[in-house]
């Protein structure tokens, strides 16, 4: 999974990178004006896998993972005009984006518009990506014309371009009814048709209100996100300065500021909501691992996640869901009690099954999940 950082100017977006990543990327802007893109992979934080391996007594454990793109260069008014080649590419890269909105007040750091107003610059940038779509939606009815003009075109070809064209002239129109692409309930063979283009504004969008340190909770309901969507906060610079601390450190800071646990965990379970994603284990002798699919993923998608050849040679899967292990205490208990059952390849996978698969290796040999 990989998540872009975008924001305004001043909004705190490095710093709400480092407080993700742990890391220690300057916040005072981007070197000499250079575009750049930093990165950081970060494992996924599941309290089901820390269970799983203080349980199952293996070595290791193995998270999911999830890379942060702080991603430079976004202003007002470059959408129209269509993104930068390398800006667009840099967004599009990333399966979901997390905007981050300024909602803390700073004199040291004056706003870009004089005033603190998340509202307002949430629209704003919002409004970038809806620009940007259109300037890739002209361009490609531009080419679609040009083409239609074109002599002795072959009648199968001419009405694939007129179907074309009047997809793009209904994308169009929604754009300019200010509505965002994520919000169009899209067929399955729309949604193969806009793959190929790199719409911003259809990618899930997790929207961050960057907060002061002692900054109370502020109103999310003037957000009106709409589907695929989501609106959080988090305390950046704070969080930023706990998440390179020492743990016995950080933990009596957020005691003190009334902070549970650090919104890592928080911000990644939002995007997995966003981009329908769920979480399933498998384990062995040496390990017990964390995987991610989509959430309609069945038992022989979930293999091909571990390995094309597992798919492949696809027998059936053995089954047991984290909690009723838990609640059975053992393995050989929850055999016992009927909890492990086989599972065929179009059995749709549960968010916290334990998988361990059963497949046909070199000369027919059966054999469980390798790794």
């Amino acid at each position: 999974m990989k998540i872009g950082i975008i924001g305004l100017p001043s909004s705190g977006k490095t710093t709400v990178f480092n407080a993700l990543t742990r890391g220690t990327a300057e916040t005072a802007g981007f070197a000499g004006g250079r575009f750049e893109v930093h990165t950081a992979v970060v494992d996924v934080p599941d309290p089901r896998l820390e269970w799983l391996h203080a349980h199952l007594g293996v070595p290791r454990r193995v998270h999911a993972q999830v890379t942060y793109n702080d991603i430079a260069g976004l202003e007002r008014g470059a959408g129209g005009r269509g993104f930068s080649g390398a800006l667009l590419n840099a967004i599009s890269a990333n399966d979901a984006l997390l905007l981050v909105v300024r909602a803390f007040e700073d004199p040291r750091v004056p706003h870009v518009d004089g005033t603190v107003d998340p509202v307002r610059d949430y629209q704003a940038v919002e409004a970038e990506l809806m620009l940007n779509d259109l300037a890739l939606i002209e361009r490609r009815l531009e080419r679609i014309a040009d083409e239609l003009r074109r002599q002795n075109l072959p009648r199968a070809r001419r009405g694939e371009l007129e179907e074309e064209r009047a997809f793009m002239g209904e994308l169009r129109a929604h754009l300019e009814a200010g509505r965002p692409l994520r919000l169009l309930d899209l067929a399955p063979d729309e949604e193969k048709r806009v793959r190929h283009f790199a719409f911003l504004s259809l990618k899930p969008l997790l929207i961050v209100l960057n907060v002061g340190d002692e900054q109370p909770e502020p109103d999310l309901t003037p957000f009106h996100v709409g589907p695929r969507a989501a609106v959080t906060t988090l305390r950046g610079r704070l969080e930023a300065e706990l998440a390179v601390m020492p743990p016995e450190e950080a933990a009596e800071f957020m005691a003190a500021y009334g902070l549970e646990a650090l919104s890592l965990g928080r911000v990644i379970r939002l995007n997995y909501e966003l981009l329908g994603l769920k979480t399933f284990f498998t384990f062995n002798e040496k390990e017990v691992r964390a995987w991610t699919v989509p959430e309609r993923a069945t038992a022989l998608e979930a293999a091909g996640a571990i390995h094309s050849d597992i798919a492949r040679g696809f027998i059936r899967a053995e089954v047991i869901h984290v909690d009723d292990l838990r609640a059975a205490g053992s393995l050989a208990e929850a055999r016992r009690r009927g909890l492990v059952r086989l599972e065929g390849k179009d059995y749709v996978v549960r968010d916290g099954d334990i998988l361990t698969v059963r497949f046909n290796v070199e000369r027919g040999r059966p054999g469980p999940t390798p790794r």
